[in-house]
């Protein structure tokens, strides 16, 4: 199931693919990936995508998004 349907306008495409919310999504699913690759490599087998999520979001879900917060409350206060 997909997000967007293909006969979707192309603006509202955009206008999602914009949207801070996804741009979140994005980088959380990036850094799972990499936590993927970290510990399938440290194990010497592939732990598969939930394995991984599951681990990540236990282990570095709330020190990621605190140092995300951290990190963009600069660009907040000059706005």
């Amino acid at each position: 199931m997909t997000a967007l349907q293909p006969n979707e306008p192309e603006h509202s495409r955009d206008f999602v693919k914009r949207s801070s919310l996804y741009q979140e999504f994005l980088a959380e699913r990036e850094e799972i990936l990499r936590h993927k690759w970290l510990e399938s490599e440290r194990l010497g087998y592939d732990i598969g995508f939930e394995r991984a999520l599951l681990d990540w979001i236990r282990k570095h879900r709330e020190s990621w998004r605190a140092a995300r917060r951290a990190k963009n409350a600069p660009d907040a206060r000059q706005k």
